[in-house]
């Protein structure tokens, strides 16, 4: 099931991204964030964008999330977005269905655009992001160094609607959580 996390969810997010940071060099972060920080980014980021889990029978398996593009205000319907999935269960498509369900929200929320940055070599993200229909949008060569050598980062862009003059803010997805729209979404309803 796929469902917004919770508050609970922080330490079996914690657990699937904390070998990313200490390991390889898909994250830029060479730190592993504490349970209490990365519950932190989930309720500071849950106040705009929605933070979305792959909930197997009550164990996490992935994660994908929203955040501000920029945070300057013309940007305001553009979004950077990100998955991570726990090892034990990669390639099995909760990449693409948490996306699917991601993309579905922020469209519905009133975003336009997602951007997703992908260090290199990522093949597995390259054709996950390419599958759904991100398209190349720019690279950073030689950005960060990691593992023991630097690392080119591909920006790629999806178009998650087409653009309408005059948009209105994106919803919260506070709001559009408890609206008739976030239902047909077919995301899980939980709140503890």
């Amino acid at each position: 099931m796929i469902r917004l996390a919770t508050v609970d969810d922080a330490a079996s997010i914690q657990a699937i991204y904390a070998p990313f940071c200490l390991t390889s060099p898909i994250t830029f972060e060479t730190e592993a964030p504490t349970i209490e920080q990365m519950l932190s980014r989930i309720t500071k980021l849950q106040q705009q964008y929605p933070w979305l889990v792959y909930d197997s029978n009550g164990k996490v398996l992935g994660y994908a999330y929203a955040a501000p593009h920029h945070e300057r205000a013309a940007y305001q319907w553009s979004v950077n977005v990100s998955v991570y999935i726990h090892e034990s269960a990669r390639r099995m498509g909760i990449g693409k269905s948490l996306y699917t369900a991601l993309f579905e929200i922020l469209k519905l929320q009133g975003y336009y655009n997602a951007y997703a940055l992908v260090t290199q070599p990522n093949i597995p993200s390259m054709r996950l992001h390419e599958s759904l229909g991100f398209e190349y949008a720019g690279i950073y060569k030689n950005a960060g160094y990691k593992c023991g050598e630097w690392h080119d980062v591909i920006w790629l862009g999806l178009m998650l609607q087409p653009v309408a003059p005059n948009p209105q803010p994106p919803t919260s997805i506070k709001e559009f959580y408890n609206s008739q729209e976030f239902s047909m979404v077919g995301i899980a309803h939980r709140t503890t």
